[in-house]
């Protein structure tokens, strides 16, 4: 599976992003996705998971709501709609596929396949 993260750049706090990621190499509807973040001097965090049909969805409770991940297995890609931006939310984004159907949860143990990352900037 590739996956190609797109749709990062700097945007002021309170604006809004929509990132994407494309996915190829397997049936993009056999697995599910997920998305994460790493800031600077942090740990990569988890942020939203969606199941294989879009069914189920998982955020961290971190988001308070201001996220939201979707997907259109038409056009094997996933997105995060990100609202209300902060400078908090600055960091590199990226998507992951975990293809265990036995699988869910918010660790990135989880995913075996990883994009390359976009990177987010929040200016104050």
């Amino acid at each position: 599976v590739q996956l190609q993260a797109c749709g990062g750049g700097v945007v002021q706090a309170g604006g809004s992003l929509r990132l994407s990621c494309a996915a190829s190499g397997r049936t993009f509807s056999n697995y599910d996705m997920g998305w994460f973040r790493q800031a600077p001097g942090k740990e990569r965090e988890f942020l939203a998971r969606i199941s294989r049909n879009g069914g189920l969805t998982l955020y961290a409770d971190s988001m308070n709501g201001r996220f939201a991940i979707s997907r259109d297995n038409l056009k094997n890609t996933v997105y995060l709609q990100m609202n209300s931006l902060k400078p908090e939310d600055t960091a590199v984004y990226y998507c992951a596929a975990d293809l265990d159907p036995s699988g869910w949860g918010t660790a990135e143990s989880l995913y075996e396949y990883w994009g390359q990352g976009t990177q987010v900037t929040v200016s104050s």
